[in-house]
């Protein structure tokens, strides 16, 4: 009996060696595979940074083939456990606006009259995130610009899929317009700010709120590495930075078309794109052309591309992708010059950099004055409330300073 337990024991230590072994060597190949270039000042950090994400993804998947909880809000309920915290400088409360939960951040010091009022729209690609996402991000922001921001808890994709939680965004974003002197908040002082997906929405709630006349207009957006057409994924910045951390091509394209359509589906014919029949990406082109990029953007590498063999099943799965509330690039004119002053900050290892210098020249284009910001050594995500980097406050002082001079 003894030999059998003995036996037993040795088993139990040897596969647990090899499930460890098993673990490691797929934890290798992942880090293995990354593109790191060597522009990025901080890489080890950035490896952890995917780490996180790309290791809670794996739980997460786990625990959803389980039937235990879906993917994507276990990832907002840990995350949300980790980064909650009271503050000392700031009076926080939760709301609700015109059916739409938001929290409001004041800071406690006595204001001079009335103050700024920021509306901050996480990011999360409209898939994870919300009010967690952008906590950290609000609190910054009302200490360092003594302003009161409003941080939005859209609904979220799959089950509220395009355009649920962008409308969201424009509904809550209205009531504070709208009702800001109850806040304390001067209406006309009050600017949006969007990260990835979240600037995304800025972009398209300041479009959305520009026609209105019933209410006051946004001062400004500040649009930090967004995303505004979904029209070519191979222009330049899209082939250089396909496989830099922590936004793969392949990963943003996946939760792009979850956010528009609702569903799970193969994106390897987006990434070609095989979408959009010729004619609609000829409609587009005088707005979306690796042409329009300046060329000490393609010095990292850019292959032009034919443009490939359309895939009519695959556009009728996508085709409100050319919808301006999905890609805000494709505004008209007569749109993009009723916006207000703008922020972009762009980043070189980032797949969505070349979507930026887009906007930024059609904003131009239109007589928008633009405050333009790239960080030469940034990737998608370098501002994040899991992993501070070294460089981020040298940075978002820039952000800062353009909210200070609202």
């Amino acid at each position: 009996m003894a030999f059998l337990v003995s036996l037993g024991m040795v088993v139990l230590y040897a596969s647990l060696l090899v499930l460890l072994l098993v673990i490691a060597w797929a934890l290798y190949q992942d880090q293995r595979r990354l593109d790191i270039p060597a522009g990025i000042k901080y890489p080890v950090r950035l490896r952890v940074l995917h780490g996180i994400f790309r290791y809670g993804g794996a739980m997460g998947f786990i625990l959803e083939k389980l039937g235990i909880q879906n993917k994507d809000r276990f990832l907002d309920r840990a995350a949300s456990l980790m980064l909650s915290k009271r503050s000392s400088t700031l009076t926080i409360k939760d709301f609700v606006f015109d059916g739409v939960p938001v929290r409001v951040y004041w800071p406690k010091t006595t204001p001079s009259g009335m103050r700024r009022g920021v509306v901050v729209i996480p990011a999360g690609g409209a898939i994870v995130g919300n009010i967690w996402m952008g906590d950290s991000l609000c609190r910054y922001i009302s200490q360092e610009t003594d302003s009161v921001t409003v941080n939005i808890a859209f609904r979220l994709a799959p089950e509220h899929p395009f355009p649920i939680p962008v409308m969201d965004c424009c509904t809550a974003t209205a009531h504070f317009l709208k009702n800001a002197a109850e806040f304390g908040v001067d209406p006309n002082r009050i600017a949006l700010y969007g990260e990835c997906s979240g600037g995304t929405f800025a972009t398209v709630v300041c479009q959305q709120l520009a026609a209105r006349t019933d209410l006051p207009k946004p001062c400004a957006q500040v649009l930090i590495y967004p995303y505004f057409q979904a029209v070519d994924f191979n222009l330049p910045s899209y082939q250089q930075n396909q496989r830099v951390p922590i936004l793969f091509k392949k990963r943003a394209l996946k939760m792009g078309m979850m956010y528009l359509t609702g569903k799970k589906f193969n994106v390897e014919g987006v990434m070609r794109n095989a979408h959009l029949p010729k004619h609609v990406w000829m409609k587009y082109k005088k707005w979306v052309s690796p042409d329009l990029i300046p060329e000490k953007f393609k010095g990292q590498g850019y292959v032009p591309m034919e443009w490939p063999q359309f895939i009519p099943e695959l556009y009728e799965q996508c085709k409100e992708s050319t919808n301006p509330m999905f890609s805000p690039l494709l505004a008209e004119d007569d749109m993009i010059r009723q916006l207000p002053k703008t922020f972009i900050l762009t980043c070189e290892y980032d797949v969505f950099r070349d979507d930026g210098l887009l906007y930024k020249k059609r904003l131009e284009d239109n007589g928008v004055p633009v405050t333009w910001y790239h960080v030469e050594d940034g990737f998608h995500g370098f501002h994040n409330p899991f992993l501070e980097f070294p460089t981020l406050q040298i940075h978002f002082r820039r952000v800062t300073d353009f909210i200070n001079r609202i």
